[in-house]
């Protein structure tokens, strides 16, 4: 079998995984929650950077890691849905970055956001990715 047979067999539309970011997530069992994830296409990384990029005076460009971490977050979990009006509504604020700021720790979240980045073939830190989207 050549590479490219392999590739036309193995495709990345659909790639999900289940991860537990958290010991506070925990049924009344003691089973932790898992959050069911999928990998981010280079269409929606190149999508969720270049959001999260400003270029201001004398061209200096801006990285915002927090908006990038929130959007991969809502943008590529599946549960929970961040996005579920029920929810935010629910919870009295308005954005699914609201409700994710209202439900996740700090932590947990950048947690989560490495897990997605890492099923979507990031093995780099968030440093590392910063410095890409300045150049």
């Amino acid at each position: 079998m050549s590479l490219q047979d392999f590739l036309n067999q193995n495709v990345v539309d659909g790639v999900t995984d289940e991860v537990a970011i958290s010991d506070r997530f925990k049924d009344n069992e003691g089973n932790l929650y898992k959050f069911k994830i999928k990998a981010m296409s280079g269409d929606d990384f190149n999508s969720i950077q270049k959001r999260s990029t400003t270029v201001g005076k004398r061209n200096k460009v801006d990285f915002d890691s927090r908006r990038f971490n929130a959007a991969v977050i809502i943008e590529n979990t599946i549960v929970p849905d961040f996005k579920d009006a029920e929810s935010i509504k629910k919870l009295g604020v308005a954005t699914p970055e609201q409700y994710l700021n209202k439900v996740l720790l700090a932590g947990e979240q950048a947690e989560l956001s490495i897990q997605i980045q890492r099923l979507s073939g990031f093995d780099k830190d968030m440093n590392d990715l910063v410095e890409e989207a300045k150049n």
